[in-house]
């Protein structure tokens, strides 16, 4: 990969994304791969397991070409399970400008290495985001704060399965304490990766079982 087209967006950047500003450690800077003019269109977060059922895949990638459709774009953080199925869905409702990835890696790195073709598509495509520069050596804890810049960056985040301890719920938090807004969807009671979408209902999160219920909570995009 080219460390050419890796582009640094400083926060004196017009591109860099001013909802990253209500977070109070917000980046001094972010490492862009792909076309910055995704960082001007209002987007909607879908997260959830990496040991995702299969009809949370279909869900996630249903979910997504639905908002994509609407005209918002799908964030996500290019993990296995429900986000690598999110942003496919988001590529196959409109190929250009339709999700951002945001990586707990730097981009001169792909992970998991498996999502190599995703990732090379939302680079030629769309855009792949990370706080960490070219050559970064990876923590666990990078991923974690992935996820607060998914949430910071999105008008709302989508959970469509998520076990209690999970980075969707800390994503989920991370939303709720910026004043966006929580969806989730309820599934069966025996299955663990549901227990996170049911417990985020009973705290207030926005019951979701069609994509109609997102819009008419963000009416402003209603078509």
């Amino acid at each position: 990969m080219s460390m050419n087209s890796i582009i640094t967006v400083k926060q004196s950047h017009p591109y860099y994304p001013s909802r990253l500003l209500d977070l109070p450690d917000a980046p001094q800077e972010i490492y862009c791969l792909g076309n910055l003019e995704a960082l001007k269109i209002p987007s909607l977060g879908i997260v959830g397991s990496r040991q995702a059922s299969k009809e949370g895949m279909t869900t996630a990638s249903y979910f997504a070409n639905a908002v994509v459709d609407r005209g918002l774009l799908v964030i996500s953080g290019l993990a296995e399970g429900i986000d690598s199925a999110a942003h496919l869905g988001a590529l196959q409702a409109r190929p250009l400008l339709s999700t951002i990835a945001v990586c707990g890696t730097s981009l001169d790195q792909c992970y998991p290495s498996k999502n190599q073709p995703l990732f090379k598509a939302i680079a030629q495509q769309s855009l792949l985001i990370s706080e960490y520069p070219p050559g970064s050596v990876t923590k666990p804890y990078f991923f974690r704060q992935r996820n607060r810049l998914i949430a910071a960056l999105s008008l709302g985040i989508l959970v469509v399965e998520a076990a209690v301890r999970s980075g969707s719920m800390t994503t989920a938090k991370y939303a709720n304490d910026l004043g966006r807004e929580v969806f989730a969807i309820p599934n069966s009671i025996h299955q663990p990766q549901s227990m996170g979408c049911h417990q985020l209902i009973k705290e207030g999160a926005k019951l979701v079982g069609r994509p109609e219920d997102i819009f008419e909570e963000l009416r402003f995009f209603e078509k």
